[in-house]
């Protein structure tokens, strides 16, 4: 049996989500694949909670009455001398937390992470990352960068690896605003009330803005361009702002109050649309020639962009054995349980294929 300590940053929607689906498959990991994964620790931005026999069901009370304030190196204290697999899981969204994977490394954990900011800071830190995972010989998992549940990365990590030449990579790449502007386009309702209800749902960001501003997309775009070899900075992409610049510096909360401020020029913009036209926020990949393009545009409803619903996410591979017909993948591109269930699909990645694991 392999036992493996997990070590969760992130209490919101999604984190919390993976907690609940890994203590509800935890006899099944047990039994089916002889994997026994336990959660010792849990970090929000303030507090720790550390248990050496793993939380359990109760784990919001007893992070209520237990956890401690959380120090930098609280989690490095605790683990010390823990010679059990560790994996560390970002469930976050913050750019502090990203800056210090070489460090969690450097202290012995693997890194599994739906955060994407560690794969577009720079270049730099990027090579800086994986030299230090590879001295050390640790894993970092971070299939939920694009595409939530989708295998998008490794798709095209696998394609670029076998030698494949890859041309280009189209598509909808947010199922946040896939679900936005197909109710948006469909609908009699005003963009701000979408969005609001998308924030709700929990399909966005935690800050709308990021999805709005077109930078989570654009960083998923770089993702994906670094996995194909392309050596580009976040400052490479071209990218169509749909935040107003009077909101885009806001506090969250004066942003909600104020977010009806962006209804007008996309109400115009949908008044724009032919009777056989819908509205769809693209990602283009232009490999050949390392474009990177972020941008919101009218398509036919029978394309394939067109026909998505919901927070469906929609991806157009193009290469030497995809060029007439690209490869596709489309699904759910949004939604805390299929992301968490991304989260816990890579946790079991790691824990199958490290050596480095102590079998009781």
């Amino acid at each position: 049996m392999k036992t493996i300590h997990i070590y969760l940053f992130g209490l919101g929607n999604v984190g919390s989500t993976l907690i609940d689906q890994i203590l509800e498959s935890q006899q099944f990991f047990k039994k089916a694949q002889k994997i026994d994964l336990k959660i010792i620790g849990l970090s929000n931005s303030r507090n720790v909670l550390m248990r050496n026999a793993g939380i359990g069901k109760d784990w919001k009370e007893v992070f209520a009455q237990q956890s401690v304030a959380r120090e930098p190196d609280s989690f490095y204290k605790f683990s010390e001398g823990d010679l059990t697999t560790k994996i560390a899981v970002d469930a976050t969204a913050s750019k502090e937390l990203s800056q210090f994977y070489p460090e969690l490394v450097e202290n012995g954990f693997h890194v599994v992470t739906a955060n994407k900011i560690a794969n577009t800071l720079s270049q730099s830190f990027y090579n800086k990352l994986r030299s230090v995972l590879k001295e050390k010989e640790l894993s970092f998992e971070y299939e939920t960068n694009v595409g939530a549940g989708l295998p998008i990365v490794e798709t095209v990590k696998n394609l670029h690896k076998s030698g494949e030449q890859l041309f280009a990579i189209n598509g909808v790449f947010s199922g946040s605003l896939g679900y936005i502007f197909n109710r948006f386009s469909q609908e009699d309702i005003s963009f701000s009330q979408v969005v609001i209800d998308a924030f709700k749902k929990g399909y966005t960001e935690p800050d709308p803005r990021e999805d709005l501003s077109g930078n989570d997309v654009a960083r998923k775009l770089l993702v994906l361009a670094r996995e194909t070899g392309l050596k580009l900075e976040f400052d490479d992409i071209e990218i169509e702002n749909l935040v107003i610049p009077e909101l885009r510096t806001a506090s969250l909360n004066q942003f909600i109050d104020q977010i009806k401020k962006l209804d007008s020029s996309l109400e115009l913009q949908k008044s724009q649309l032919q009777p056989d036209e819908v509205l769809r926020h693209l990602g283009q990949l232009d490999v050949l020639n390392k474009t990177l393009k972020v941008s919101l545009q009218a398509v036919n409803k029978e394309s394939p962009a067109g026909q998505l619903q919901g927070s469906d996410g929609f991806f157009e591979i193009y290469s030497e054995s995809y060029a007439a017909h690209p490869l596709v993948i489309k699904g759910a591109g949004a939604g805390k349980a299929v992301t968490a269930r991304g989260l816990l699909s890579d946790i079991i990645k790691v824990s199958k294929t490290r050596s480095k694991v102590l079998t009781v």
